[in-house]
């Protein structure tokens, strides 16, 4: 028998569900890897939860993988309010955490207490890097771009005037959360400066 209490229980998730669904006209910087489009938040939210399940064997020991990918499902469904950041423009990402914060706040605020407090805590978890499995699922949504730029050309590298420098130094995050993925996200770099589609 439905309670008025369950029902609104329903219609709480059903709000939260209908709110995420605006994730899909969060619009990237990054494209397709063709470089047909720019890619949406949902799109790229879903591409590296999928990379973390065939990659599994690239974290470190013992890391919950679907902790992983509860982690990446929820990362940037606060770009809803926040719109996307991108991480080479150091006055956006200055204003990045207080417009999220915000925005987690409100979002996961939808949802029935219970489940509110448990998306919310991921969301935190993926942002403090504090766990192996946070910070492996950081490495893989930082090493996706990479992936991408690399095989297009350069892709917004190129289009932002972006250098190696500067993208080395965000590949040390994927070092800190998979060595090996962090190694071959150097390889990538060196790969697309010798082909001349990144600035030394």
């Amino acid at each position: 028998m439905t309670t008025a209490l369950s029902q609104e229980r329903l219609q709480a998730q059903i709000t939260f569900a209908m709110e995420i669904d605006k994730l899909k006209r969060v619009i990237r910087r990054n494209t397709l890897i063709d470089g047909s489009r720019r890619e949406n938040d949902a799109e790229h939210s879903w591409h590296i939860g999928m990379m973390a399940m065939v990659m599994a064997e690239h974290a470190p020991p013992g890391v919950d993988l679907d902790r992983v990918i509860a982690m990446l499902l929820v990362h940037d469904i606060v770009e809803i309010d926040a719109g996307d950041t991108f991480i080479y423009d150091q006055r956006a990402v200055e204003r990045q955490s207080a417009l999220e914060q915000a925005a987690a706040d409100r979002i996961f605020g939808l949802l029935p207490e219970d489940q509110a407090k448990r998306l919310r805590a991921l969301w935190d978890e993926f942002e403090e890097r504090t766990t192996p499995e946070a910070r492996f699922a950081k490495a893989l949504d930082r090493l996706a771009p990479i992936v991408v730029n690399h095989h297009n050309d350069g892709g917004t590298w190129a289009l932002y005037k972006v250098t190696a420098r500067q993208v080395l130094e965000k590949v040390q995050i994927i070092s800190e959360g998979s060595p090996e993925l962090g190694a071959y996200a150097v390889g990538l770099v060196e790969s697309s400066v010798a082909r001349g589609h990144l600035a030394p």
